[in-house]
């Protein structure tokens, strides 16, 4: 047998045995959305994700400054418009986000931050197939300052929060 012959033969197995192996998962865990996705399922799931963000758009940079009006704008944008599912906060403990599969994630965690302004800024305008991330299409300057307030996330203070309370009613 030629080594490409063995080459296939031996994918093919493979194929098989993750196929049966996903079978059997399935089977016993189904596709609740109430389960925690596996550490393998969010590893794939992210690598989906960045190959769905085409590289012209992955590498673009915020054309916008981060001055306070900007930031103001979006934080009460944010609360308006996205608190519902991600919270005040970006921290995702939501009614709404409990339910969904996947769950919205924190905004303010690393996998979140380390997104470059692009993929950000695509995830808002065209969403995340699949995932309760609607897109929500919109004016560029707004998507970018949401970019703006999404960066801003992991240093909101006590006083936003409540100014974002106001806007919503939510905590």
């Amino acid at each position: 047998m030629s080594t490409a012959r063995r080459a296939v033969v031996g994918f093919v197995v493979l194929a098989l045995l993750a196929g049966l192996g996903l079978a059997a998962v399935l089977r016993t865990h189904g596709f609740s959305a109430r389960e925690k996705p596996s550490a393998l399922e969010a590893f794939v799931a992210r690598r989906l994700r960045r190959l769905a963000t085409p590289a012209a758009v992955r590498d673009l940079e915020n054309p916008l400054e981060p001055t306070p009006l900007a930031v103001a704008e979006a934080r009460d944008h944010f609360a308006d418009h996205c608190a519902i599912c991600h919270a005040n906060d970006g921290g995702g403990e939501t009614a709404i986000n409990d339910g969904l599969y996947p769950p919205a994630p924190d905004l303010r965690d690393a996998w979140t931050q380390g997104l470059t302004d692009g993929e950000l800024f695509a995830i808002i305008r065209d969403g995340v197939r699949f995932t309760g991330m609607p897109g929500w299409g919109g004016e560029d300057e707004d998507n970018w300052k949401l970019v703006l307030f999404i960066r801003h996330l992991p240093r909101l203070s006590p006083q936003e929060r409540l100014m974002m309370k106001e806007v919503n009613g939510l905590d």
